[in-house]
């Protein structure tokens, strides 16, 4: 582990290479001063706002309406069983947007200081290539500046995918991007897709008193995640009267004089909704368009970067990380892949081991996975085994009244090694990280279940699960 380390905080001296980054998200900032701390001569520039999608109208102000709204929510239906008197219970919608402004601000506030405290020059205008070693910056003002530059690093993530729906520009339809900022709360919703982006808002406004409809042409929501998980949050969400078809396709939209209306074809034939605000959440793509790619002879795949594993294009000092290469959509993928990048262009060995990415939906209950599936692992030729532990039997689960939940490791049955791990409920994206280091440790199931887990913490979940890929619980009948 000693050289591992030494290895990855080497300082590399470079004689002020100048590294240009496009765009200004969760991978473009932190690659940015990863390569100001390496020495380099560092340009960053962004067309709109600093932190990117994610910060501005992606994972953080998404979390601020969730957590209101889980709070909300919890308050409304168990404050006199948890010995709460709250009289009248309700909400004020302008300084819940309020709160999430000033948090957006203050984060990227806080990103810009950083950018400068690590002398970063920050361009804020939209870039495209003129060659190999040259940008043209175009700014808000009008004003152009040629930029030359050793290496560029693309970091321009993604924008909403707007599906080839007819009445999708109707007055109403809406991207998630919109759907973060109404004047107010709608009082339906129809949301087309099901995915993780789709559940959030689902669960967002449902909590908020819309009547949600959820619309996905899959036969699961949150379908890259195991079934198992998505089963709770599935219960959960119609449990707050939200009503979810799977197995279905939006034909298309239309106008009416109250809304809109929405006519979907299901596994019973033809059927239609009316409702008064339409949610597009059928994914995201790659923002590369205004690029000018082909000047710079950089390939592409559609509207994907194409990249090797080190994350560079088929221009050797050109290279891209995050959304843009239309691969892994996190934006903790793309702050992984940005430092590994600068690290690969001055001279560092780095690289990502992909099989140790969380992926988390932050609803109630909150899913989080890692690793392998059930169904993966036995695709993948593995015998496995099963430990379960559902959290009703957990202590701080019963005290925080979520109990709607279970923790699932996936383990090779031949030699112990864990591939997998699966939680559905409170804290689930907190605890993931144990899950994402016992794979990147190749851990067996004896190094989880010989370490202590303090009580009570819902923690200590993952604990009893590990025992009871063996049958060996504790507080489960095995």
């Amino acid at each position: 582990m000693s050289s591992q380390r030494s290895s990855y905080y080497e300082n590399i001296e470079v004689d002020m290479m100048k590294v240009v980054i496009i765009g200004g998200g969760p991978g473009g900032y932190v690659a940015a001063i990863r390569a100001a701390q390496k020495g380099a001569d560092v340009t960053l520039i962004e067309k709109k706002h600093i932190g990117g999608t994610c910060l501005n109208v992606g994972c953080i102000p998404t979390k601020v309406l969730l957590h209101t709204a889980e709070l909300y929510h919890t308050l409304k239906g168990d404050a006199e069983q948890l010995g709460i008197l709250v009289g009248t219970l309700g909400f004020d919608w302008s300084k819940i947007q309020a709160r999430k402004k000033a948090i957006v601000q203050q984060l990227s506030g806080g990103v810009k200081s950083l950018l400068a405290a690590n002398g970063v020059n920050v361009i804020m205008g939209e870039a495209a290539f003129l060659s190999v070693n040259q940008l043209a910056v175009h700014y808000p003002s009008g004003q152009n500046e040629t930029i030359d530059f050793d290496q560029a690093i693309i970091a321009t993530g993604s924008k909403p995918f707007m599906a080839p729906i007819k009445g999708n520009e109707l007055e109403g339809v809406m991207t998630s991007d919109a759907a973060l900022s109404l004047e107010r709360i709608p009082k339906t919703l129809l949301i087309i897709g099901g995915g993780v982006i789709g559940s959030e808002f689902a669960s967002i406004y449902s909590s908020l008193g819309t009547k949600v409809t959820i619309v996905e042409a899959l036969p699961n929501i949150v379908a890259n995640m195991d079934q198992e998980l998505t089963d709770y949050l599935k219960y959960e969400l119609e449990k707050a009267a939200v009503s979810i078809y799977t197995n279905t396709k939006v034909e298309h939209i239309e106008r009416t004089l109250s809304g809109l209306k929405v006519q979907v074809f299901t596994e019973s034939g033809l059927s239609s909704f009316e409702v008064e605000k339409v949610l597009l959440a059928v994914g995201r793509k790659p923002a590369t368009k205004a690029l000018n790619l082909e000047k710079a002879g950089i390939r592409v795949n559609g509207d994907k970067i194409v990249t090797n594993n080190h994350f560079q294009t088929n221009i050797p000092n050109i290279y891209a990380i995050g959304d843009c290469r239309g691969e892994v959509q996190l934006a903790h993928v793309a702050s992984a892949e940005g430092m590994a990048a600068v690290e690969f262009i001055m001279g560092s060995r780095s690289n990502i081991d992909f099989n140790t990415i969380p992926y988390c939906v932050y609803t109630k209950p909150e899913l989080a996975a890692v690793g392998l599936t059930e169904e993966k692992a036995k695709e993948q030729g593995y015998k496995v085994r099963i430990g379960r532990f559902p959290l009703h039997a957990n202590g701080k689960s019963l005290i925080m009244g979520e109990t709607n939940g279970v923790v699932k490791f996936v383990v090779d049955a031949k030699t112990d090694e864990i591939l997998g791990l699966h939680l559905a409920g409170p804290r689930a994206t907190e605890l993931i990280v144990e899950g994402a280091l016992a794979l990147r440790l190749e851990a067996t199931v004896a190094e989880i279940v010989t370490t202590i887990h303090a009580h009570p913490t819902v923690g200590e979940s993952l604990y009893e699960a590990a025992h009871a890929v063996h049958k060996q619980a504790i507080h489960l009948p095995n």
